[in-house]
This record gives structure tokens, C-alpha cells and sequence, in this order.
């Protein structure tokens, strides 16, 4: 079961210039014979609420889709990832990572981010994050050539395998970008305080959002270096985009904009949503561990004199919530772009994790965030939830860690 720890102790040791080749191909028939994106007749309204669709086993930590794919892939914590076609559940796994080499699941670890290549319909690639007894693991795999609702377990790449000293904050979300590069949100590594001051360190690849060519493997890596990340060409690791991160438990792209909307998990009194926008993501550092939200974190650098996080090149939130709130560990978190619920188009959704409400986010010109706390339905919200994000459509999918999978949708 996953828990995301917010106030944390020392934490447990972990145990137990792109290739033409792999753009999209517009005028090309796919490879795989996907189901095509259902339509909907559009419902206005902003009356929210959640319609169940399905359960898998164990924790349902993302529900994502390929481009222009019909499916719901849903991602077990446990390691497995299930196919949801027409709302129904398919019996065989699309991919199972239980057996690859310490494998570690539970607590905060397991099988914990999926994104599908751009150009998925032609090369059949995706990406998954999931944690070994000893390392967060980023990992290539491929559909099956004869199935499409299969992965070629064998097909297995590793990218990436950060070493990790805790069991705790891992990140694993990731998505592609428009600009075709894989971004990979990271958490500092665990324990309590980022106790190997992981977050401020341009060197360590833990408590950042990387962000790789997949497409162009480069100097004896599976994958190359964007010439326009900040340390390309030295002073950090090349792979850093974004600097100062905890945990970033589930962040995502606005498809519309390109503004990365991050929910990074606090430590033991805040919890903070903060925009970047698209044209200005690059080098941005969040503060971690030197801030949590707006506050300084003065127990890891001293002094630390600006609350209002203005100084030092340092990025604050647009909106934190409080422990003595009751929330404990934000869930983010995606803005809607869909077609079906017309009159939530550019409103953002999250929540938290031990709370649990639903609330919205409106970014507003200033760059300010505007948030509103919605009404429960009478049942209340469900218990638990981990994430919420987009299908190809652009609708919104929440999950639990009891294994729920529920879609947000709207009224009059």
C-alpha cells in the first residue's frame, strides 16, 4: 500500500536534433491496431463528481493512454500494468516488472510512473519507473508485434538506475514533452530532511525533473542530452532540468500551454503546487531542502532570509496547504483538456492523499493560482488517492491505493 510520508523520520535503508525515424508519421498507418478515441456528446456544467469504472489489485498509482489510443493503462504498484478497453478490464496484464531484479514494492516503492513515446503508434515504445531494493530504475520497453494488448517482456532496456539509499521519496512520475524529450520527476532520495542534500546538489540525479533524449543515444549512454539543458556542457549532471525537489510525487504538462504544474510532497508542515511555465522551466530551482513551500528549512542552510523565496534564483509555490490543515501529502494533479465536460477546460485538478478533498487551480495572468476546495458528495470523496491524469482524450482519471479507478466528470 503506498504511503506517502510527509513528515518523515530517518526513514527506513531501502531492502528487499531528433531521428526522423521516431517523429510521428502522420500520413503512415500504425503498426499496432489500437482502439480508436470514443467521442462524447459534451455535458456543461461544472458540478463535479467521480463515476467509478473499474478496480485493479492493490494500489492504482496512474491512469494513462498512448496518443490518439482508446485504452486506459492503468499502473499497479505491485508491478503490473492493466489494459481497460470500453471500461472493461483485460484479464491478461499489458506488462508485469515483478521479476525483474530486486524488485521492491510497498511502502513507497513499486511499479510508479508510465509514459508512452509520441511516435508510440509506429515504434511501439514506453517507459516505466519503478524502484529496486537499492535504485529507482527507468526502463525501455516494447509492444508486442502480434498483440497490442501485450508488452514484449523481453524487450526490457534499462535508461537510468539512480542509486538510492532509502525506501522513501522516489518520485517516478514521467511524461513526454512537446519538444519530444522524456522528463522524469525524481524524489531526494528519503529518509527525513534530505539528509544527503540531494535537492540543492546540480550533481545527484535525486530531488530534480531530469529530462533525456530517448531518440538520440549519445556518448555511450541509452539515451542523449538535450543541448539546451542547463548542464550540458558541465557544473552539474547533464541529464538535471530543475533543480530543488522533494518529492514530486505526480506532476504533469498542461497540453494546451506547456506549463508544468508540479505537486512536490512537504516535509513536516507543508505541501506545495507550483506552475512553471513553459518558457521559463529550464534551471528552475524550487528550494528544496533549503525551503518547504514558503517557509525556510533552516536546519539544512543557513541563513536562509527570504521567506518569500525572491532571493538566492530560488522558485516558490503558487499555493501550499498545511499540515495543521489536515492534508499530509498533495496528490496533483492535471489540467483538463478534454472535450466532454466543456466548462472545466483549463481548470486543474488535485488533492491530497491523506485528506482527500478535491480541489481546482485556475492559473491566473499575474501567474497566481486561484484554488477552490469542491463541494463532497454525499458518500465524500474516496480514501486515498494517488494520482490524477489525462487519458488521450484529455480526460481526467483519479486513482486509489485501494486499486479504484474512477473518471472526473461533470454537470449542470
Amino acid at each position: 500500500m503506498l504511503v506517502l510520508a510527509a513528515a518523515c523520520g530517518n526513514g527506513s535503508g531501502k531492502t528487499g536534433k531528433k531521428d526522423a525515424a521516431d517523429q510521428p508519421m502522420i500520413d503512415s498507418p500504425p503498426l499496432i491496431d489500437a482502439p480508436p478515441l470514443i467521442g462524447c456528446t459534451p455535458v456543461n456544467g461544472t458540478n463535479v463528481k467521480l463515476r467509478q469504472i473499474g478496480r485493479v489489485s492493490g494500489g492504482a498509482m496512474l491512469a494513462t493512454s498512448p496518443p490518439n489510443d482508446g485504452r486506459l493503462f492503468v499502473v499497479e504498484q505491485g508491478g503490473r500494468i492493466r489494459i481497460f478497453e470500453n471500461e472493461t478490464l483485460k484479464t491478461t496484464p499489458f506488462l508485469d516488472v515483478t521479476g525483474v531484479p530486486n524488485f521492491a514494492a510497498g511502502g513507497e516503492q513499486g511499479l510508479l510512473g508510465l509514459a508512452f513515446h509520441p511516435n508510440y503508434a509506429n515504434n511501439r515504445q514506453f517507459y516505466v519507473f519503478y524502484t529496486t531494493s537499492n535504485a529507482n530504475v527507468v526502463a525501455k520497453y516494447t509492444q508486442s508485434a502480434t498483440d497490442p494488448n501485450v508488452a514484449d517482456a523481453a524487450s526490457a532496456e534499462v535508461l537510468l538506475s539512480i542509486p538510492d539509499f532509502a525506501s522513501n521519496h522516489n518520485g517516478g512520475m514521467m511524461e513526454f514533452g512537446s519538444d519530444g524529450y522524456l522528463y522524469i520527476g525524481t524524489g531526494d532520495g528519503g529518509g527525513g530532511g534530505d539528509p544527503m542534500r540531494t535537492g540543492q546538489n546540480p550533481n545527484a540525479l535525486l530531488g530534480k525533473m531530469l529530462r533525456i533524449d530517448v531518440n538520440n543515444p549519445a556518448a555511450g549512454k541509452p539515451y542523449g542530452i538535450p543541448a539546451d539543458n542547463p548542464f550540458a556542457a558541465g557544473g552539474g549532471a547533464p541529464e538535471v532540468f530543475m533543480l530543488g525537489l522533494r518529492n514530486p510525487w505526480r506532476w504533469s504538462f498542461d497540453r494546451a500551454t506547456g506549463d508544468m504544474w508540479i505537486a512536490d510532497v512537504g516535509q513536516g508542515a507543508i505541501e506545495e503546487l507550483t506552475v512553471v511555465k513553459a518558457n521559463e522551466q529550464a534551471g528552475k530551482n524550487l528550494g528544496w531542502s533549503k525551503y518547504e513551500g514558503n517557509a525556510c528549512y533552516a536546519t539544512n542552510y543557513t541563513p536562509c532570509v527570504d521567506a518569500e523565496n525572491n532571493a538566492n534564483g530560488f522558485t516558490g509555490p503558487q499555493a501550499t496547504r498545511t499540515h495543521g490543515q489536515g492534508w499530509l501529502a498533495i496528490i496533483g494533479g492535471q489540467v483538463y483538456r478534454g472535450q466532454c465536460f466543456p466548462d472545466l477546460v483549463g481548470t486543474y485538478f488535485f488533492t491530497d492523499n491523506t485528506l482527500h478533498p478535491l480541489q481546482t487551480g485556475k492559473l491566473e495572468a499575474n501567474g497566481s493560482v486561484t484554488t477552490v476546495n469542491l463541494p463532497a458528495p454525499s458518500g465524500g470523496w474516496p480514501a486515498s488517492p494517488a494520482s490524477i491524469h489525462a487519458d488521450a482524450r484529455g480526460e481526467l482519471f483519479l486513482t486509489n491505493t485501494a486499486g479504484f479507478v474512477y473518471q472526473i466528470e461533470a454537470g449542470p
